[in-house]
């Protein structure tokens, strides 16, 4: 009976051969310094990298200046409370805004406060007075720091402002509160407490360092086959080895492997630079076994299509962007065009990160994430298949090749 017309079963009877294909694949992975670079010195050293990049989580004490045209008690006052702030620092008191300009052109500050000279009197009389804020918008968080330092201490000098009125006009005591500050709302912040970066930006990077870092080291491993011409010894003619066999064994070499790199990766860095951890280990264990067989299927089909050692790191470069940005945790993927929604959907990334900060950032379950978890396991079937086919495909190729020569 010839390959075609086994049947699946028959296929899976021989795990000795795919644990040789298996034993095979690490002997190949250990031996290539490039691809052992990428698998474990990378997926070491990315991770603590960015890390320690976002160690503070939030921006302090950012450089700001003032323009004060009122040179009055209250400006002082607004200066003193803006400066008291644990997000803005008052470093230069400049007399024009060319100054700022200047300032800002040269990195000094990444914002600026402008006081306009009735400032004081408008108070006095009992009228709005205005300040104007210029934030860095070259980055949201310079724009998001400087608006909530002044917007908090504007309120707690206008509260001020409102008892003084109060007071003056005889309402005093709790009546007076009630009266400056007739409505109270709680805001209530949900999973990222600290509101830091790192908590929002490094779950999604972590993922996105295992999906990638497979892509490069596969393509890269089979850049050197392809360079070397050993993909037709892959499964030699008249051998009890198949393509399944080989897509099999291989696959287990990355995913035994990788399960001590997502080991490390989602289970050392969070605690190590206290990101949120909230959820059920088991239940993110159950998520990253669909994700790194989905990620590593889908790196052997696209590895098949890599001629050399250098496109490995193309294809890593061209993509690694992009699939952020697909994700959606960088930009809601509700705001993109349906040809962007449909594709990142394609991409074990996508479901991989988006699981991830459910179960870990935001404390779901497995029956929360349903959405991710099928989608994975789904890609996991396709990419597989297409792994075979073009697996299949390219040794046939090869072989037809060597028999031109």
């Amino acid at each position: 009976m010839n390959n075609t017309n086994k049947s699946w079963k028959d296929y899976f009877k021989h795990p000795l051969i795919i644990l040789s294909v298996t034993l095979e694949e690490y002997r190949r992975l250990l031996k290539d310094s490039g691809v052992m670079l990428i698998f474990l010195i990378a997926t070491l050293v990315y991770p603590l990298l960015y890390g320690v990049i976002y160690l503070n989580e939030t921006i302090h004490d950012m450089a700001i200046a003032v323009v004060d045209h009122s040179n009055s008690v209250h400006s002082r006052d607004l200066i003193r409370a803006i400066d008291a702030t644990p997000d803005l620092k008052v470093s230069y008191l400049f007399s024009n805004m060319e100054e700022v300009k200047d300032a800002l052109y040269k990195r000094q500050i990444h914002g600026a406060i402008y006081i306009p000279s009735d400032y004081s009197n408008k108070i006095n009389r009992m009228e709005q007075a205005t300040v104007s804020s210029y934030a860095d918008m070259s980055s949201f968080l310079f724009y998001r720091t400087l608006t909530l330092g002044t917007n908090f201490a504007i309120m707690e000098l206008g509260d001020q402002v409102k008892m003084e009125r109060l007071n003056a006009a005889g309402i005093t005591g709790r009546e007076a509160e009630v009266a400056a500050n007739p409505f109270k709302s709680n805001a209530v912040i949900l999973f990222n407490e600290p509101m830091g970066y790192a908590s929002f930006l490094l779950p999604a990077l972590l993922i996105l360092i295992i999906h990638q870092t497979l892509l490069f080291g596969i393509s890269m491993s089979a850049g050197t086959a392809r360079e070397e011409n050993t993909l037709r010894t892959l499964v030699p003619p008249k051998s009890r080895k198949t393509v399944y066999h080989v897509v099999v064994g291989k696959s287990l070499c990355y995913f035994s492997w990788y399960l001590v790199v997502a080991s490390y990766i989602l289970g050392v860095i969070p605690r190590l630079f206290n990101l949120p951890r909230i959820g059920d280990p088991m239940d993110l264990l159950t998520l990253i076994i669909p994700f790194l067989l989905a990620a590593i299927f889908f790196a052997m089909t696209l590895s098949v299509f890599v001629r050399n050692r250098e496109t490995g790191f193309v294809v890593f470069l061209f993509t690694s962007l992009i699939f952020l940005f697909l994700s959606g945790s960088s930009w809601p993927l509700s705001s993109v065009s349906p040809f962007w929604r449909m594709l990142s959907m394609m991409i074990p990334s996508t479901f991989g990160i988006n699981g991830y900060i459910k179960i870990n950032s935001m404390g779901a379950d497995l029956s929360q994430i349903s959405m991710e978890y099928i989608g994975l396991w789904t890609q996991t079937a396709f990419y597989f298949a297409t792994t075979v086919i073009v697996y299949r495909w390219k040794i046939a190729s090869a072989r037809r090749e060597v028999a031109k020569e």
